[in-house]
């Protein structure tokens, strides 16, 4: 099975997304993450990840492709943006939105932006769980 998360960005839910699949899924799923342009993996979605035990500093922030779309046989958009204007998908190819909210535009002292990536990085290892669950019954 083959997963593919796409955001406007490719910066943080969809690289925390990939990172959860890579770590919950085994051996039987390979994911990948794209965006709709290519922001660079923001660090707080690295810290955030990494204090939950799951590394994800080796993944690269990419643009959404046409071979990207034709591996995948599920498709994750990962924010409205990217729900709105992803491309045509191939028959067969399933397709899921979640409409999460992006931490990188959070504000306040440090500690409050870490408590909202921290709350993003859990509602996604929530989403990515049920989605696993899903494939797996």
């Amino acid at each position: 099975m083959n997963i593919l998360y796409v955001c406007t960005g490719n910066s943080c839910r969809s690289q925390m997304a990939e990172g959860w699949t890579r770590h919950l899924g085994g051996n039987e799923i390979a994911v990948r993450s794209a965006g709709l342009e290519a922001h660079g993996l923001n660090p707080n979605a690295v810290a955030t990840m990494q204090a939950a035990g799951v590394d994800i500093s080796a993944q690269t922030s990419s643009i959404l492709a046409s071979a990207d779309i034709d591996w995948a046989d599920i498709v994750v958009t990962v924010c409205g943006h990217a729900d709105e204007h992803c491309p045509l998908l191939p028959a067969g190819t399933h397709k899921r939105h979640w409409g999460l909210e992006d931490p990188a535009k959070a504000q306040g002292s440090r500690a409050q932006i870490a408590a909202i990536f921290a709350a993003s990085r859990d509602a996604i290892q929530q989403r990515v769980a049920g989605l696993l669950a899903e494939l797996t019954d």
